[in-house]
């Protein structure tokens, strides 16, 4: 890592419970690849503040995380095709003071479907209704899926949901059962207070084949630990992180690493 000086680029994350996974992956490939930048997680306590600063600071990126996936749309001055089809933003890109918005969470979670071999026949249950969960519901829309039911407490952002992509909701998982359950809640997510739940109960994780939970941090949420002691498939939420922040990197620097370098960063990220 170059010493701070006046030259360095800086990029950042806006999240309400940030963790180092981004700062830990950016920073890695900077030094890597030999690049004067610096990346650095904060939890603005004023989302519209945070985004004049990206905007005055000349902060050349910023990558947004729940719950600021949706609010910070009208905060932004462009918004890029992959934000506008799902209307969430992970992604901020400052081009002197003009600042356009994108989402990579998609093509993190579209890759992820394809790379795992997911059955579009297969049945759904997606737990959650925030911009992750657009996202992800989007990626299994357009990988064929059709027999997908969100479950969502809030019956308006779950019913909208399900509506704008021609799916089923319910209110609460009770004792639906699915092929693919995916959590796209903070359910499990480290410093949470529901951090050591499981966001579908036991007899949904037996009945499934696959299970897909977003939360990124821990890697192994009781959700993963669950799914690998049953013999499932699972993909977890260090994976859709790596590749989400692959295509930020990307659209940051202009720069698109090796795999190698990619592989370095993952493991040097998830060795916290």
């Amino acid at each position: 890592m170059p010493i701070l000086n006046k030259d360095m680029t800086l990029c950042i994350s806006l999240s309400a419970r940030p963790s180092n996974n981004g700062t830990r992956f950016h920073n890695h490939l900077y030094e890597a690849l030999g690049l004067n930048w610096i990346y650095k997680a904060f939890a603005p306590t004023d989302l519209a503040q945070a985004i004049a600063g990206v905007r005055g600071l000349g902060i050349r990126g910023c990558a947004i995380s729940m719950p600021y996936k949706e609010d910070v749309i009208a905060l932004v001055d462009r918004m890029d095709p992959s934000a506008t089809a799902i209307d969430s933003v992970n992604t901020i890109v400052n081009d002197e003071g003009v600042l356009t918005a994108y989402n990579t969470d998609y093509s993190a979670i579209a890759q992820l479907i394809a790379r795992n071999a997911l059955d579009p026949a297969s049945s759904v249950l997606l737990r959650g209704s925030g911009g992750m969960a657009k996202a992800t519901a989007a990626a299994f829309r357009d990988a064929g899926f059709a027999d997908v039911t969100i479950v969502a407490r809030n019956e308006a952002a779950g019913r909208g949901l399900a509506d704008l992509y021609g799916f089923a909701w319910a209110a609460d998982v009770a004792d639906r059962t699915a092929d693919i359950i995916v959590n796209v809640t903070p359910i499990g997510m480290a410093g949470g207070a529901e951090a050591e739940a499981l966001s579908f109960p036991e007899a949904a994780i037996d009945a499934a084949t696959a299970v897909f939970d977003v939360v990124a941090l821990p890697s192994e949420t009781p959700l993963v630990k669950a799914g690998l002691a049953a013999g499932k498939t699972v993909i977890n939420g260090a994976s859709v992180a790596t590749l989400q922040a692959l295509e930020q990197f990307v659209l940051y620097t202009g720069v698109r690493p090796s795999d190698e370098q990619v592989r370095a960063a993952e493991e040097f990220m998830r060795a916290q």
